[in-house]
């Protein structure tokens, strides 16, 4: 093997070292840190763990609104994904398959909303939502999160539909099939890895807000856990450890959807990607 190449290959292996310690040292560090009294955090924030307390967490449950937030924020999730799936891949399917005029213009302006700032939205939002009775209130939020991931999720959806063969559907026009047995059927089960990835989108779109929910929402009744943690923080003054412990709670059903869906969103990107 040549020198140059020794150095490059050393060099992409220290680039994916780089790589995958900033995307790993900090989760790792707040998981060690919620289970240390302030103490220890105070004395050396980057010390081995010695032993397991739990009591961060059962503070955190206990003396916030964490448990109540976590759970608006998992209801408010669950029908993004189930609703977002369901009018998001029909919606990509009709992209992907059917001419109608006006299609390419319309997709095109759906891709350029991704390049519009929250910021700039905040208040259209927010009054559109007082007008439809909608605000504070669970099936507003879910519809506000459903337009935020909409762009991303119909260009992953409809490039995934482009890569199945035309043959497939005809065919099954041939048996008889109709529009909604086809794509029930038989576009869906080829398009699970697509389906994934478009879920993780959407969950990051629902989980992670936090401008949207503190301005669309007040009380208990709609807000969320990154909301949650912000009040955490004012609450709980210089406790660290119990504000690891929240946070790690937080972002923990982000870390174990990812590793339960991995293959199928590395499917989908590569199949995007390829067609692209």
């Amino acid at each position: 093997m040549k020198a140059g190449q020794i150095i490059g290959k050393l060099g992409r292996i220290v680039f994916l070292v780089f790589i995958i310690a900033i995307s790993t040292v900090p989760l790792l560090w707040t998981l060690v840190s919620s289970f240390k009294t302030n103490k220890e955090i105070m004395d050396s924030a980057f010390s081995l763990l010695v032993s397991i307390n739990l009591d961060n967490y059962i503070m955190a449950f206990k003396y916030s609104p964490l448990g109540t937030y976590f759970w608006n924020t998992f209801i408010i999730t669950v029908f993004c994904i189930f609703f977002g799936l369901i009018i998001f891949s029909m919606s990509a399917y009709v992209f992907a398959r059917f001419e109608f005029k006006g299609k390419n213009f319309l997709f095109a302006l759906i891709g350029m909303s991704m390049l519009v700032p929250t910021s700039a939205l905040i208040f259209p939002v927010y009054k559109l939502m007082n007008a439809m009775n909608l605000y504070n209130t669970k099936s507003g939020l879910v519809l506000v999160y459903m337009a935020i991931a909409m762009p991303a999720v119909l260009f992953v959806l409809r490039s995934y539909f482009l890569t199945i063969p035309r043959e497939m559907e005809e065919a099954a026009r041939i048996d008889g099939s109709g529009f909604l047995r086809t794509f029930i059927t038989i576009m869906l089960p080829l398009v699970k890895p697509a389906m994934a990835t478009a879920a993780i989108l959407i969950f990051m779109a629902s989980w992670n807000d936090f401008i949207y929910n503190l301005m669309l929402s007040s009380g208990n009744n709609a807000r969320n856990v990154s909301v949650a943690l912000s009040q955490f923080l004012s609450m709980i003054g210089s406790d660290y450890g119990q504000l690891f412990a929240a946070s790690f709670v937080v972002v923990l059903p982000s870390i174990l959807l990812y590793c339960l869906l991995q293959k199928r969103i590395e499917s989908a990107l590569l199949a995007g990607a390829v067609k692209g």
